[in-house]
């Protein structure tokens, strides 16, 4: 039996944007550092995501010391400084947060280039300045990067394979029987931008009944399943909108009109957490 352990972690510095793998993270009081800091806006301020514009997956964000580098194929890199000695400047639509720091013209020039619409892109300054709501496990005092609901987003390999092994089963329920029915590839776990995946011998789907997980010196307390959206449906390499696996998750994860994988933790301490680290969930 293999005691569960960090598998994976992942860093997404520019909300909607693809991130990065990392072998280890610092985890602050707000998430992983360098999470989510970052968000795209449209000139009027409103907050742009995958789930309306697929093409800022074919974007990836990644720290760059206090900078953040920006790729896309066929455009020079650019790295954008931190605004650090900038007031936030910037009039934004996202829940429980005014304004945001623009990042300059030229980090909105190279974005509105390759995304084709003009766009903004800002920073948050302090994550102090916005809280997680006490409607998604929120208490007072609990600060929030720019992630919709939760700090730190946890998944498990446990999970992802019964999701494979249904989305497989699906295709051979429903194939032809005098044909030869493909099987589809596995869903990449990056669909649903985790930043710690859990591997080891765990039951599919026990990460919704802990209370918490420990992992080292780091505690992180759970605050709620993570509702699923139309932005996992989305082919990370032809960005184009699929059924999987919103059809098989409504069919075996779905209650309250909504479908369900992984769970939103908020840190109760701080430290660094690598891959290969031990992990003890709380019950």
């Amino acid at each position: 039996m293999a005691a569960p352990r960090v598998s994976s972690l992942h860093v997404f510095p520019v909300k909607s944007l693809r991130g990065v793998d990392v072998p280890a993270v610092d985890v602050d009081p707000w998430g992983v550092r360098g999470d989510r800091r970052w968000m795209v806006v449209t000139a009027d301020g409103d907050v742009l995501t995958a789930r309306e514009h697929p093409r800022m997956l074919a974007v990836r964000a990644s720290p760059d010391g206090a900078s953040l580098r920006l790729s896309a194929a066929g455009a020079a890199d650019l790295v954008v400084a931190e605004p650090v000695d900038a007031q936030p400047d910037v009039a934004v639509g996202l829940s429980r947060l005014d304004r945001a720091t623009g990042a300059g013209a030229d980090a909105d020039a190279w974005l509105s280039d390759v995304l084709g619409r003009s766009v903004r892109l800002v920073w948050l300054d302090d994550p102090r300045r916005r809280s997680v709501s006490v409607h998604h496990g929120g208490r007072p005092g609990d600060p929030l990067n720019l992630a919709d609901a939760g700090p730190l987003l946890v998944t498990t390999e446990a999970s992802m394979a019964a999701l494979n092994a249904w989305v497989a089963d699906r295709v051979l329920e429903s194939a032809d029987p005098t044909g030869s029915p493909q099987v589809p590839a596995p869903l990449p776990m990056e669909r649903f931008r985790p930043n710690l995946v859990v591997g080891g011998d765990l039951e599919p789907f026990e990460e919704d009944r802990w209370a918490g997980l420990r992992v080292g010196d780091v505690e992180l307390r759970f605050a709620e399943r993570c509702d699923r959206c139309s932005l996992t449906t989305i082919d990370l390499d032809a960005l184009v909108t699929t059924k999987e696996p919103i059809r098989t998750l409504a069919r075996h994860r779905r209650e309250d009109g909504r479908t369900w994988f992984g769970v939103r933790m908020v840190p109760v301490s701080t430290g660094r957490v690598a891959v290969g680290d031990a992990t003890t969930p709380l019950r």
